[in-house]
């Protein structure tokens, strides 16, 4: 099942990929912005629930989802550029095997124990 999962959010992380390269912006946009969501560990500072909190709320692809469809509704390409950065980067993570966190502690994910 784990290969599946994987298989699953690599193909995600092809559509962040092909959905980015409609966008207006040089491919190092791309790679500069992977790995700004990861700002959300910063609550872990303050403890294991805000930390889970605000990881998984820069995590949650239905908020990338959501925030790139406002971009095009809007015809915004920054909230399109959010949106495709916020979804393949949770696509991308998941491939690693970090997934939403448990309020016990970062090790614990929803996709098992880190």
């Amino acid at each position: 099942m784990k290969t599946t999962l994987k298989l699953e959010e690599l193909a995600q992380f092809g559509l962040g990929i092909y959905l980015f390269s409609l966008l207006p912006f040089t491919w190092w946009w791309f790679l500069v912005l992977l790995l700004t969501p990861d700002i959300g560990m910063i609550g872990y500072a303050f403890g294991n629930k805000v930390g889970a909190f605000s990881y998984n709320f820069f995590h949650h692809k239905g908020l990338a989802i959501g925030l790139y469809l406002l971009g095009i509704y809007f015809q915004h390409e920054i909230l399109m550029l959010i949106g495709v950065i916020l979804f393949a980067h949770a696509a991308f993570d998941r491939i690693l095997g970090y997934g939403l966190k448990y309020e016990k502690g970062f090790k614990f994910t929803h996709l098992g124990n880190l």
